[in-house]
């Protein structure tokens, strides 16, 4: 009988950088890279035809995010075993990941070898969490906005998300098949539930939460 492999998809919008997990994690004896995806849509369809041992997701890709598709992938499949490998830092979309469903978190600053560790953890059923957010993730329980936050849905979490990167109500209505109406009632609920009243103050709640880098101006 051969040798069990740890079977792995890889969502990320990016090409090249899918090029350079695949090298990474095929390097490893044990790990196959079984399917590719740059979208959350083409995540669920890829999945429900190869069934991976691990998704490895990114988080921030254009239209629906890796958060959105966490939940989709887990309602299809309750024994799906996401990764999360994203940029982001942000102790609030590791909280959400992980209440999306994601078995770990690590970041795309993490030494290359704790990324295969972290999917061979989350192959063999365990949490994978890389330090610098474990730490995140203590700090922000003193922050008051990170208890108003989680407040949110993760589908409102992502809508957020595309709210503070100025899509229009057309663009997030498309990027999740909702109506334009459903789409203005999620815009309503996010704001009560962060107690602000205006587009104004929700940007500014981005800027101190986190979710939103403030532009770098250049001296002359």
């Amino acid at each position: 009988m051969g040798r069990r492999f740890i079977s792995v998809m890889l969502v990320d919008d990016h090409a090249v950088v899918r090029e350079g997990f695949r090298r990474l994690l095929e390097k490893h004896d044990g790990i196959a890279v079984v399917a590719e995806a740059a979208s959350a849509a083409e995540a669920y369809r890829e999945y429900k035809k190869h069934g991976p041992d691990v998704v490895v997701m990114d988080v921030s890709m254009p239209g629906r995010g890796g958060i959105d598709a966490i939940v989709h992938l887990r309602q299809w499949d309750a024994a799906a075993r996401v990764l999360v490998f994203t940029m982001h830092l942000n102790a609030v979309f590791a909280l959400y990941a992980f209440r999306a469903g994601a078995r770990g978190y690590v970041t795309k600053s993490s030494p290359p070898e704790l990324l295969v560790s972290a999917v061979q953890d989350v192959a063999a059923g365990r949490i994978a969490i890389c330090p610098q957010v474990k730490d995140a993730i203590a700090m922000s329980r003193l922050e008051d906005d990170a208890s108003i936050i989680e407040a949110l849905s993760p589908r409102e979490f992502e809508i957020l998300r595309l709210l503070l990167d100025a899509r229009s109500t057309e663009e997030i209505a498309a990027a999740f098949n909702l109506s334009l109406k459903t789409v203005a009632n999620y815009h309503y609920s996010i704001k009560s539930k962060l107690r602000v009243a205006s587009d104004i103050e929700l940007m500014h709640f981005g800027l101190r939460s986190g979710l939103v880098k403030p532009v770098q101006v250049r001296e002359l």
